[in-house]
């Protein structure tokens, strides 16, 4: 079995230059954590992102499972196109609050796979924005962890 959702088509599409400026995230000329992690956007819209964190040897700790940090940070990552893509180019956002519960590991060696997480928002404010996200293993389509998050957002200055 491998990773589907249809939870993408019940999100508006961005218009092109903004999808093409999220689809690039973290691959920019500086190298940032999201590119040591080697995170990929598959797909951004209005509120919502779907990420995949590709399996890679790294990532493991002593036992043998992906850790747990790389799969909560792909959980925190792909909030950033979603809560991002609507606010304006000089909008300040950050996680201030996150809950992570993991469900199962992703293991190394034969059965390794790849990482895919889709975040959402589920409430916009003027200040705060409330989010979810799951990760699933991308071969197996077995949920791995689930999030609520919160991000402050602020306009610069």
């Amino acid at each position: 079995m491998t990773f589907t959702s249809s939870r993408a088509d019940g999100f508006e599409t961005l218009d092109d230059e903004t999808t093409e400026r999220w689809m690039r995230f973290g691959r920019s000329g500086t190298t940032t954590f999201p590119m040591l992690l080697g995170l990929v956007v598959e797909d951004v819209r209005r509120d919502y992102c779907r990420m995949r964190l590709p399996f890679r040897d790294e990532l493991l700790h002593a036992a043998g499972f992906v850790h747990g940090g790389a799969i909560a940070s792909l959980l925190d990552h792909v909030m950033v196109p979603a809560v991002g893509a609507v606010l304006g180019a000089n909008a300040v956002y950050s996680t201030v609050d996150m809950h992570v519960q993991y469900i199962r590991g992703i293991v190394g060696g034969d059965r390794a796979e790849d990482a895919v997480a889709e975040g959402w928002v589920s409430r916009r404010g003027r200040r705060s924005v409330f989010c979810e996200a799951e990760a699933y293993g991308a071969t197996s389509g077995d949920l791995v962890a689930k999030s609520v998050l919160t991000y402050a957002v602020s306009s610069p200055g």
